[in-house]
């Protein structure tokens, strides 16, 4: 394994921009690690070997010539298939889009040309980013490098296995119910999902659009808050991006890695902090807090009562978002066509390729939204749950008049054996507890490794929480747990 995979991406940027290496060897070591080791855990759905290279030559151009695009130029990086490139294909790990070649790259893709990261290709995920362990691909599921009999998290189990098996330096992921969180808690790396409108969505293929958020994926909180600043902005063309000026999160991950929290105000969350979740999470969650002390911070304990529904309200939303969102999918335009011969009506085409072209876990979801918004049964299953939500806004806003952030575990277990619960939906579903109420209420968060559990020695993640367009809290404290702790596993 060549010694450049082994840098963070801070450390990689400066030996590029100072040609102490060239981009081109950066990631060339990394397009022979994917080559190496990919064949085993199945991270890529698609590898851009040339175009990579292209970008890459292109940097190390501009540099020669004096010329910098951005603090990352010329770091490779991995993109999860649910973000539209012109370049390759953009599957959403889904039959139904097989091969598809999109005619316009999203804003996030624009942005990481734009700053000279190559692009080393699309992250495997649970197909239209359903599900929480990856096996939901069409095209097969990702293993976990921490221990390949154990899934990644999911829906973006490729984008965080690139960087727990040294096949990138940095990833993009999205998180619609934790799918960047969760991940990064169950191969120990670090996942940020960034405040709701602060990340263009658009060219994001859509799952649930109230809740979708595109976001950083790193090996370091340094390296993820750098990635975090290349991709957040308003964008004119996503209806639901803010008008606000991005928290300097690099700064504050500066500031976290110099050790001192005092005068930071910390809740933790009592409605996740369970008997029930595995006895090594919590261990690992509260020797986390006790650091958190160590480090100055003023640890107090919180309720947020309506924490207790988020699941139920949520699985409630995202298949109703699912059930419009997916109805474009309709083998008219674009995408899988099946019964095509003349003899079949429109009506039999789209049903039959859209039998053909989803899978279980989507197929669950557009039926149980369809039924949720169906004449009768709106007001009672999809317009409670929206009341719901709105308690669990409000229950977020009473916890940080009290204090500036909120931790939890990211994930009450840690990564569980492939094929253990892909047969039972409602366990799958379960492990969602800790992330999901932050998507509900648009805030922002992120997951830092915190050890390794005692009974199995898999990564633990701690949660870290903050309001609205402070994000730059989660850096700050998430750097200072990072540098105080020291290595995993140490």
């Amino acid at each position: 394994m060549s010694d450049l995979i082994k840098l963070t991406a801070a450390e990689l940027a400066e030996q590029i921009h100072s040609r102490q290496v060239s981009s081109v060897e950066v990631t060339q070591a990394h397009l022979d690690r994917i080559a190496e080791v990919d064949g085993t855990y199945h991270a890529f759905l698609h590898v851009a070997a040339e175009p990579a290279l292209a970008a890459a030559a292109a940097v190390d151009a501009a540099i020669a010539a004096g010329s910098v695009a951005s603090p990352l130029a010329g770091v490779p990086l991995a993109l999860k298939d649910v973000f539209t490139t012109t370049d390759m294909p953009t599957t959403c790990a889904s039959k139904i889009l097989e091969g598809w070649v999109p005619p316009y790259d999203a804003t996030v893709t624009t942005k990481l040309r734009e700053a000279g990261l190559p692009i080393l290709g699309k992250t495997n995920m649970d197909e239209f980013a359903m599900g929480s362990s990856t096996e939901n691909s069409a095209y097969g599921p990702t293993l976990n490098p921490v221990d390949p009999e154990r899934i990644p998290g999911g829906s973006g189990g490729g984008s965080a296995a690139v960087l727990a098996s040294w096949q990138a330096p940095l990833s993009i992921g999205t998180d619609t119910g934790g799918s960047i969180r969760q991940p990064a808690a169950m191969t120990g790396t670090v996942g940020t999902k960034p405040t709701y409108g602060t990340v263009s969505r658009y060219g994001l293929v859509a799952c649930a659009s109230s809740l979708d958020q595109g976001g950083p994926c790193g090996r370091t909180v340094l390296d993820t808050a750098l990635l975090h600043q290349v991709i957040a902005g308003y964008d004119p063309r996503d209806s639901t991006s803010r008008h606000a000026e991005v928290p300097d999160v690099v700064g504050a991950a500066r500031l976290g890695a110099q050790g001192d929290l005092r005068g930071v105000k910390v809740g933790v969350v009592r409605e996740l902090h369970s008997d029930s979740y595995q006895p090594g999470v919590i261990a690992s969650f509260d020797a986390a807090v006790a650091q958190l002390k160590d480090l100055g911070a003023e640890v107090i304990e919180v309720s947020c009562p309506s924490f207790e529904h988020a699941l139920a309200a949520y699985y409630l939303i995202l298949p109703s978002e699912v059930s419009s969102n997916l109805a474009r999918f309709d083998a008219m335009r674009y995408g899988l066509r099946v019964d095509d011969d003349g003899r079949h009506s429109a009506d039999q085409v789209m049903a039959a390729s859209r039998a053909a072209g989803f899978g279980p876990e989507v197929k669950r979801r557009i039926m149980i939204g369809t039924y949720a918004l169906s004449a009768g049964y709106y007001d009672a299953y999809y317009g409670k749950a929206l009341q719901v939500r709105t308690m669990i806004a409000r229950d977020f806003d009473a916890a940080y008049e009290q204090v500036d952030v909120l931790v939890s575990p990211t994930s009450p277990v840690t990564a569980w054996k492939l094929g253990e619960k892909v047969n039972d939906p409602l366990a799958m579903y379960l492990q969602d507890l800790c992330t999901l109420p932050l998507n509900l209420a648009g805030y922002c968060g992120m997951s830092v490794p915190s050890g390794l559990a005692r009974e199995d020695g898999l990564p633990v993640g701690l949660q870290i929480m903050a309001p609205a367009l402070a994000d730059d809290r989660l850096y700050r404290v998430g750097a200072a747990y990072e540098a105080a702790r020291g290595p995993v596993g140490s």
